[in-house]
């Protein structure tokens, strides 16, 4: 028994310091694509902004609602031609494709200027996406610090000349959740390049995402 738990804590160790090692490579490789002044982000003629919770009434949560605001402040500032709004448009997620577009058309953000990928499943997806399916080249992409530098990575890994900006605007109360959960999920992230995972991510709501955006 006592080696039993000794190989199990082994086991554990050794998966913590495989995350912690693909954590800090993901960091290092991703932060000179991290722009830390808005002001200084470079012209671009797409921002890619990934979805997130949307809840059931159709209102935007914190966190997806300032990722679309810092997206919309580019935009309005000429920084970006074109929005690219990429997420789950399954029923249990809220529909948060559609619920992302009605923000930006109230923001001013003309029709012409959105992109609508409701393929985007995962963070893996829309950056993929992106590439094959909207012929992006180069983008800037909008989300939190924590996402930041897995989304880089993933974008960059899979063909998009890609920047990132933190739509940070306030301390978030699960802050410390969405770290943890950016821990392990960049080893999905470096599995997912490594294979060169092709289309076919199941929505949260099932059924798979469709050939054309």
């Amino acid at each position: 028994m006592k080696k039993l738990i000794l190989a199990a804590g082994l086991m554990f160790a050794a998966a913590l310091g495989l995350c912690a090692g693909l954590a800090i490579h993901i960091h290092f490789y991703s932060a000179p694509y991290i722009m830390h002044a808005i002001g200084g982000v470079p012209p671009s003629p797409v921002c890619l902004v990934p979805g997130a919770r949307v809840y059931g009434d159709g209102r935007l949560s914190i966190v997806l609602r300032d990722r679309c605001a810092r997206a919309l402040g580019l935009f309005r500032a000429g920084t970006v031609k074109r929005i690219l709004l990429s997420g789950d448009h399954g029923p249990c997620a809220g529909g948060e494709v559609l619920a992302m577009r009605d923000f930006m058309l109230k923001g001013g953000v003309p029709r012409g200027a959105l992109l609508l990928d409701y393929g985007g499943y995962d963070t893996y997806h829309s950056m993929v996406r992106a590439r094959r399916l909207f012929a992006v080249t180069r983008c800037v992409i909008v989300t939190q610090r924590f996402h930041l530098p897995r989304a880089l990575y993933i974008a960059r890994k899979t063909g998009l000349d890609a920047r990132g900006v933190s739509a940070d605007m306030r301390k978030y109360r699960y802050y410390r959740s969405y770290a943890a959960r950016e821990f392990f999920a960049n080893v999905k992230a470096v599995f997912e390049v490594a294979a060169g995972r092709e289309e076919g991510a199941v929505s949260r709501c099932g059924g798979t995402a469709a050939v054309n955006p």
